[in-house]
């Protein structure tokens, strides 16, 4: 009878499938497993390869498999779509998820700890409180357009509303609609005071971190990048150059060539957009510094505002920093500024 080699798992919250193949990719069998015998169940298979798509809850159970004794892998699910079949449910998916594990050229997906999800926690709390802030500030607005005031863009302005509720606006507003803009700006002001706690914390993270202080020598990236990248980045010895480090942030252009003409695009915004946006955020940070003061003589910053558009150098700029990072993560050395060349 031929060994199981590798097995296709496709998790759930309650109902798992699990699909084994031997290193032919015969299927050996295709099975049901509730959540609560899934570890029983793999501790009484032989030491193997284990695979699951890189979503929700994938870390854990690649934790818990692995100390079992199974090679796991995590696939990423644009991968395993191609190879299901027709139809779509929990068994075509395991085996699908076998069957990719199997190609020689599959790219996988480093497997998290818990110190490493639970220091990227921060980041992902503050962007939910960023976003609801943007929500709260749309509210308010919106709600204050009905009524003929229009607020000025921007977190500060918006925080100015409540002092003019007690004069000039809320002597104009109905007097059901002021004790709820009250309570909309008492959410905002908690927000903003949640959100600099977290920045705080970020950026004592990254004063206590050399790699963290390091990454803060380069243009464009502060504590908030320097610890995203610390925490949400995986080692940089998985990337065999700068540009395909640049390619997983997203930040690479996207490629419509056939026929032998080359065409690139737009970026293709895949990977991590967390840290894309920070970068992004970051660098434009630096191109409207150089645009008011003026970029170094001869620097490559300088020729492409000559010429390009401020977006589009923004995101050239971003390209470049990543690349930057990944080589100062390699070579474990300070940010050092480049010579402009005279002429």
């Amino acid at each position: 009878m031929s060994e199981v080699t590798t097995i296709g798992l496709d998790i759930a919250k309650s109902v798992f499938h699990a699909h084994g193949a031997d290193a032919t990719g015969r299927a050996l069998f295709s099975r049901k497993i509730s959540r609560s015998k899934l570890l029983e169940f793999f501790s009484r298979q032989p030491p193997c390869t284990v695979a699951l798509e890189a979503c929700g809850g994938a870390h854990h159970w690649a934790r818990e498999l692995t100390l079992l004794g199974h090679e796991v892998k995590l696939i990423p699910p644009a991968y395993v779509k191609p190879f299901v079949k027709r139809h779509k449910n929990d068994a075509v998916d395991a085996e699908a998820i076998c069957e990719a594990a199997q190609r020689p050229n599959m790219r996988f997906v480093g497997i998290k700890s818990e110190v490493q999800q639970a220091s990227a926690l921060v980041f992902r709390t503050r962007d939910l409180l960023v976003r609801q802030r943007t929500q709260l500030i749309n509210a308010i607005r919106g709600h204050l357009a009905e009524y003929g005031w229009v607020a000025p863009k921007g977190p500060s302005h918006v925080a100015v509303l409540s002092d003019l509720l007690e004069g000039e606006i809320g002597s104009s507003l109905p007097q059901a609609a002021v004790p709820m803009f009250r309570m909309m700006l008492d959410l905002l002001e908690t927000l903003n005071a949640r959100i600099i706690e977290l920045d705080k914390e970020i950026a004592r993270r990254a004063r206590e971190d050399a790699v963290g202080r390091r990454l803060m020598t380069i243009p464009g990236v502060g504590p908030i990048i320097a610890a995203a990248i610390v925490a949400l980045a995986p080692p940089a010895e998985t990337f065999t150059r700068g540009r395909d480090f640049a390619a997983w942030l997203g930040l690479a252009p996207r490629q419509l060539s056939t026929g032998g003409k080359q065409k690139l695009g737009s970026i293709t915004k895949m990977g991590e957009r967390t840290l894309r946006r920070l970068i992004i955020i970051g660098c434009s940070a630096v191109v409207l510094h150089a645009s008011k003061r003026g970029a170094p003589a001869g620097s490559w910053l300088e020729q492409m505002m000559a010429r390009k558009p401020r977006m589009l150098v923004t995101v050239a700029l971003a390209n470049k920093t990543a690349r930057i990072i990944w080589a100062l993560l390699m070579k474990q050395e300070d940010y050092k500024a480049p010579v402009a060349a005279t002429a």
